[in-house]
């Protein structure tokens, strides 16, 4: 057993507890994998969210937008369980989330924060191994091997397996990061500014595997800044603003230029790409002859 997988097993108790576990069944009837209803928190006196409903069905990637303050990061927390709302429920694999052990929930839905931080010095392998250990001592155990491999494959951290998380780039930890993630094999996959430090090959990867999960059944919510990149792969797009969702729905529905420049206090252009008919979305900008 590795040393990321010995830290958690310790952490999280003797390998005989994990088969009392309620290992996931079949998704919810409705396909509804997660659900929050008139979330509302308020955070050093501030209503960060205020009456926030979703709905996020096994088959979608769903793209938090909105400007800095939105509470984009601050739904994601509610989602994942990392902050529980002033008001409001939220239920996960059609069942309360606060019902769920932490290795039940960890069965069913995993996170990828901005910044994932390292106490000691794992190297980028341990660290992605560290995605199985909700596994651990169950059937799916068997499959550890291939998926960590295959999840380190798919987002290009292979060649980097034995250097220590600590040593990377920003991107090179981001991209780690995804690929614990994905070895995770949620049924949820909550990612908060996946792109935010990748160069352009690197994002195109990081949503591309983002969709493919989608494309297999997995709900995807991804908070994201880049608008076009939220056009180009988004099934659904929900606009935060103020805290309250502003908009939802398909990405020609919600990022028009009308709606984009009133939220973001800025003129945006709505652009179609002459090839693909993908959005392309840029700020206006005022020219100033010398």
């Amino acid at each position: 057993m590795s040393v990321g997988r010995v830290a958690t097993t310790i952490t999280t108790g003797a390998r005989s507890v994990r088969h009392r576990v309620r290992l996931p069944d079949a998704p919810p009837p409705d396909g509804v994998l997660l659900r929050v209803r008139d979330a509302a928190v308020t955070l050093g006196g501030e209503r960060i969210l205020d009456g926030v409903d979703l709905d996020v069905h096994g088959g979608e990637l769903v793209a938090l937008v909105g400007p800095n303050g939105a509470g984009k990061s601050t739904l994601l927390a509610v989602l994942a369980g990392d902050l529980e709302p002033d008001r409001g429920t939220v239920d996960l694999d059609g069942a309360a989330l606060g019902s769920w052990t932490h290795v039940e929930m960890a069965m069913r839905r995993a996170v990828m924060l901005q910044q994932l931080t390292m106490s000691f010095p794992f190297t980028v392998r341990q660290t992605v191994e560290m995605g199985r250990s909700p596994w651990i001592g169950q059937d799916a155990e068997d499959d550890d091997e291939r998926r960590v491999e295959e999840s380190m494959f798919a987002t290009d951290v292979e060649h980097l397996a034995d250097r220590r998380f600590t040593s990377l780039s920003g991107g090179e930890r981001a991209r780690a990061a995804m690929a614990r993630v994905v070895t995770q094999d949620a049924r949820v996959m909550l990612l908060d500014e996946p792109t935010a430090a990748l160069d352009v090959r690197h994002q195109e990867q990081v949503l591309a595997l983002a969709k493919n999960s989608a494309s297999d059944g997995v709900g995807v919510v991804v908070v994201m800044h880049d608008l076009s990149l939220a056009a180009a792969y988004a099934d659904r797009v929900v606009m935060l603003a103020s805290g309250t969702v502003r908009a939802a729905g398909r990405p020609s529905e919600v990022l028009t230029a009308d709606l984009l420049s009133e939220v973001y206090e800025h003129p945006i252009e709505v652009l179609s790409h002459p090839v693909t008919g993908d959005l392309i979305i840029v700020p206006g900008r005022a020219i100033h002859l010398g």
